[in-house]
């Protein structure tokens, strides 16, 4: 009975070293030149009803971000800027359809207080015309950016 409990322990053990030795699927790089601005922003908030899943209904939301550093584009940190994401209740990866062409990133849902690092374009009735809910109607000027990848940025 002993030699029983010894091979299990054994077996067991092996399979969570094997485990921890198995390569972790890792994102495709961010591209380089999608869009034309590149940010890492931090979302500043997800107001109530901006997100909401409705499978016969597509449409894009606003979000508003703080941007943390720019890569391409020239937006200054701490610029507060406003985002059109496709479909916001699907993961990143999956939000692209034949409407909009192909969307990306890592970020599965949007929580406040995180860090994305953004490829955007604008304006954004150049690229995405259909429904759209902006719980900042009337309280934002100048650009909104329509988001093609989402990535999550860690801090």
């Amino acid at each position: 009975m002993k030699r029983w409990g010894l091979m299990v322990l054994a077996v067991v053990a092996l399979g969570g070293l094997g485990w921890l030795l198995v390569p972790r699927s890792t994102p495709p790089p961010f591209p380089a030149d999608l869009g034309s601005v590149e940010v890492v922003a931090k979302l500043v908030e997800v107001p109530p009803g901006a997100v909401f899943q409705r499978e016969l209904y597509h449409y894009a939301t606003i979000l508003r971000y703080e941007v943390v550093s720019c890569r391409r584009g020239g937006l200054t940190p701490g610029t507060l800027i406003h985002v059109a994401h496709y479909d916001p209740w699907k993961p990143r990866a999956e939000a692209g359809d034949a409407r909009v062409g192909a969307l990306g990133g890592t970020v599965r849902s949007f929580v406040a207080g995180d860090r994305h690092r953004l490829a955007l374009v604008s304006p954004l009735d150049e690229h995405y015309m259909g429904g759209l809910v902006d719980k900042y109607f009337g309280q934002h000027a100048g650009v909104t950016y329509w988001a093609l990848r989402t990535d999550a940025e860690w801090p």
